[in-house]
């Protein structure tokens, strides 16, 4: 009866010194493994900003459409220097006004506008902004955890400041486009945050 009393005291000891390694082993494995910091909309958002404000400052392409040049043409961007026996295609040539904000991507300075019949809407040419501003960052969203990152969705919007009034009104017509929806991944880097990509 001692012997097996005294095998019951020995197994249950080494339960206990079992038991207490395991909790040690658990405790420096939570040691190493701390959690990850918070990233909040605020953090994500002054990455992406600070991301594009480091990023040189580039112009802006303009679709230009129909209601375009009609609206670059009351601005004096451009005029009609000739007009074809069809009817509806002209060259219009920037004005010295027209230089001062904008330029041609195509090269040049006229514009050969050759829509494909009198009632084609579609035709058009791009200018490019001589103003050169950095994009902006807004509206992040929900941030969403995917294995070891962060992923936010946000609104990029192009950057206006300096082009005058009458060029912006042309950029603000269809088949421009000044806002996209995005997606910044973030990654821990030294336990801190870091802005990976933006896709």
């Amino acid at each position: 009866m001692d012997a097996v009393y005294g095998g019951k005291v020995k197994n249950a000891v080494k339960m206990q010194i079992v038991g207490a390694l395991v909790l040690l082993g658990a405790a420096w494995w939570m040691a190493g493994c701390k959690p990850a910091p918070e990233l909040t909309q605020a953090q994500a958002l002054a990455m992406i900003q600070a991301k594009y404000d480091q990023t040189p400052a580039a112009p802006i392409d303009i679709t230009v459409g129909d209601r375009g040049m009609q609206q670059g043409d009351l601005a004096k961007y451009w005029i009609e220097t000739k007009r074809y026996p069809n009817g509806y295609w002209g060259d219009f040539t920037l004005t010295p006004d027209g230089k001062k904000v904008l330029k041609l991507v195509s090269g040049g300075d006229v514009i050969q506008w050759r829509p494909e019949n009198p009632t084609d809407r579609n035709f058009t040419v791009v200018v490019e902004t001589l103003a050169a501003n950095h994009l902006i960052a807004r509206d992040v969203g929900q941030i969403e955890t995917v294995g070891d990152s962060r992923i936010a969705p946000f609104t990029e919007d192009v950057n206006l400041n300096g082009v005058p009034d009458a060029l912006q009104n042309i950029a603000h017509n269809p088949g421009n486009k000044l806002s996209s929806l995005r997606h910044a991944t973030f990654v821990l880097v030294n336990g801190a945050w870091s802005l990976q990509s933006i896709e």
